[in-house]
């Protein structure tokens, strides 16, 4: 069933994921050669292969074949999308920083026209997501996130930090908070009864908190004293939940107050991503 949250919900995600391919452009348009080849924190990828991957992704969703694999699989590929991504990557190895660009230009645009062409139904309609079975809707917000945290590779790589106040920037992080029950509860198995809030300071920053009663959960109000509260940035925390820093590298930049065992706990199994 169609309705005005359903439709308001769509402009939103396809806004922010439009917006984020145009922030990508915009930031590549200023890369001379050395910045092209630059190592990002994503395991052995340059900024070229940043924008190889996208095209990839982005022409899969379009309905086009992934190439076939080119050689050996590196170590940093763990699983069956990783090797679908190097395949395109791969695909794209020596081609042109001109070439990538128009590339990237064309796939984006037909994109963003099937995008806004999808009927609502088909845009909430069940579909297949990185994360199993979801909607086509929650695979988009997906694909911000993922466009969204190579935008901050390609900064990181460079050294041009930004980006954290666009919409994608809110979608990343709302995608990336709820696994944050999950995170707490499952992976870093903190004790029942205890609670943990976590605030992500800057422009994309949001305050949340999670109790543990039988399992995780996020509550409304934050407890006048948590177990844990564990204060960062958000592009931090981004960071951390990307696997592309270790807690220890990020130390001064975060402030734990409560129980440090378990806020260690939580940090050190932040990495859902890699």
């Amino acid at each position: 069933m169609v309705t005005e949250n359903t439709t308001s919900e769509r402009d939103r995600i396809v806004e922010a994921l439009t917006g984020e391919w145009s922030a990508i452009r915009e930031l590549v348009s200023t890369f001379d050669e050395n910045d092209w080849d630059a190592q990002t924190p994503c395991p052995g990828w340059s900024s070229r292969d940043i924008i190889a991957h996208i095209i990839g992704t982005e022409s899969m969703l379009a309905g086009e074949q992934a190439p076939a694999s080119r050689g050996d699989t590196p170590s940093f590929v763990r699983n069956e999308i990783g090797e679908l991504n190097q395949a395109w990557i791969d695909h794209f190895r020596g081609a042109e920083a001109a070439e990538l660009v128009e590339q990237f230009d064309q796939i984006t645009r037909s994109r963003d026209e099937t995008l806004r062409a999808m009927a609502d139904e088909d845009f909430h309609a069940e579909s297949w997501t990185p994360e199993g079975k979801g909607t086509y809707a929650k695979f988009m917000r997906i694909r911000i996130f993922d466009c969204w945290m190579h935008e901050q590779d390609l900064r990181d790589a460079v050294s041009a930090p930004g980006g954290m106040d666009s919409p994608a920037a809110t979608i990343a992080i709302e995608e990336m908070l709820g696994k944050f029950g999950y995170i707490v509860g499952k992976r870093a198995s903190a004790p029942e009864g205890s609670t943990l809030t976590l605030r992500l300071t800057g422009a994309a920053g949001r305050t949340v908190s999670v109790a543990v009663e039988g399992r995780a959960r996020y509550i409304e109000d934050g407890p006048a004293e948590p177990t844990v509260t564990l204060t960062m940035p958000a592009g931090v925390f981004a960071r951390l939940y990307g696997g592309r820093v270790a807690p220890a590298e990020v130390t001064n930049d975060i402030q734990i107050d409560g129980d440090g065992e378990l806020a260690q706990r939580v940090l050190s199994e932040l990495a859902v991503t890699m």
